[in-house]
């Protein structure tokens, strides 16, 4: 089993800057894809990012390319997500989670699943 934990959300003017971290314990993290998914009210869990068991593959939804940075410690056993150039539609409740898989963006495809951390950006 792995247990996973986000930290970092909070609230942030449009523009702003937060990273979020995901800690995991109970199995070292290595063995695993890493993602971060997001859900907003009202609607569907969706894609974020995801990185590959070593770091050197990342992929990234369409709508946070170029702004938002996933990686990795696999000493510290943490992935993060730096989000800069934040958004309103940004605002959603943002989780991590841990496959056997590859990277992937596809949550069936991911067993672990942190309890998420709440990131509100104002305009």
């Amino acid at each position: 089993q792995v247990q996973l934990v986000e930290s970092g959300g909070g609230s942030m003017q449009a523009g702003g800057s937060l990273r979020l971290s995901c800690a995991a314990s109970g199995r070292t993290m290595r063995n695993y894809a890493m993602g971060w998914f997001r859900q907003a009210p009202g609607k569907e869990r969706e894609f974020v990012a995801t990185i590959n068991r070593n770091g050197g593959s990342t992929y990234y939804a369409d709508s946070v390319k170029g702004r938002f940075t996933i990686s990795r410690d696999n000493a510290k056993n943490t992935v993060y997500l730096q989000m800069n150039s934040l958004e309103p539609e940004d605002t959603a409740v943002y989780y991590c989670a841990g496959g056997v898989y590859g990277a992937t963006m596809f949550r069936s495809e991911y067993t672990y699943w942190g309890q998420g951390t709440q990131v509100t950006v104002s305009s």
